[in-house]
């Protein structure tokens, strides 16, 4: 059984209405989405955010002591934290992409009612796909950029529908890459128009989490100008309103990045249904039924 504000996925859009459908399905589902999502990548971000907070604390101290005079030590514990923060900061990528998705899948096939416990058992079972895949993604990338900037561009757009064919089709890592270039044949520019003014967007609403921590950063950085300590204003990086600013811009900003993972699979139903009618067919069927 649907439910009334049922977002319908698998049909045609233009931009204007990707666009809308996203912050659509984002106002109709936040509580539910987002719960799921941050129940399963919150303590990976969690992690990279005590990593990173560790390691800014401990460089910067080590910062301190050059400006003090003394001599340049490099703490063991320095590059620990940073390790950790990368190794942090990848699991939670992989993890908050899949959780998305997988939520998006749940919903369309339970007709607007997602499970969360569907989602989890999916993530649990394709991590290391997903996981593989990320890699494969990036060093593709990386090639087509190094040898020239162009190239890199194009196999990004082409390469950023392969996530939503992973979920939604259940494809190998090598038929989803083959798959994406299928896929996008033809629509490449307009793949690349939707996905360039929706990443413009959130950028754009990625800022105003950030002011806050701006606006702390200036007035802190101000009152310690004429502080006879100079590096006084480098108690800043173990400030709690800084660090707890720095949370929430984080949070605020991980949170937008879901919306760009949205938009990206009505894209992938857009150039699909495109392609194959998929949708189309299946409202026959059902109507037949």
């Amino acid at each position: 059984m649907e439910t009334t504000n049922f977002v319908e996925f698998k049909k045609t859009r233009d931009l204007g209405a990707i666009i809308s459908d996203t912050f659509k399905f984002i106002r109709e589902n936040w509580k539910g989405f987002f719960g799921t999502v941050f129940r399963i990548a919150g303590p990976a971000m969690i992690l990279f955010i005590v990593a990173m907070g560790l390691y800014m604390r401990s460089a910067f101290g080590m910062v301190g002591d050059l400006e003090s005079g003394g001599s340049p030590n490099f703490p063991a514990d320095l590059f620990v934290y940073l390790f950790v923060a990368m190794i942090c900061a990848l699991i939670f990528y992989v993890l908050m992409q899949m959780s998305s998705l997988y939520y998006v899948k749940s919903y369309i096939n339970n007709n607007g009612s997602a499970d969360r416990d569907e989602v989890i058992t999916n993530v649990k079972q394709n991590f290391l796909k997903f996981l593989g895949l990320g890699f494969l993604i990036m060093i593709i990338v990386l090639v087509g950029a190094v040898l020239c900037f162009f190239p890199g561009i194009y196999l990004g757009i082409v390469l950023s529908l392969a996530t939503s064919i992973m979920v939604f089709e259940g494809k190998s890592i090598g038929d989803t890459i083959s798959h994406c270039f299928t896929l996008i044949k033809d629509h490449w520019w307009e793949t690349f128009g939707v996905i360039f003014v929706v990443g413009l967007l959130v950028s754009i609403l990625g800022m105003v989490f950030s002011v806050p921590n701006i606006i702390y950063q200036m007035v802190y950085t101000i009152s310690s100008v004429g502080n006879e300590d100079p590096t006084a204003v480098l108690g800043l990086f173990s400030d709690p309103v800084y660090l707890i600013l720095t949370v929430f811009s984080y949070v605020g900003q991980f949170m937008l990045s879901s919306v760009t993972l949205i938009s990206s699979v009505f894209i992938y139903y857009d150039l699909n249904e495109q392609k194959n009618l998929t949708g189309t067919f299946e409202k026959i069927d059902s109507l037949g039924s």
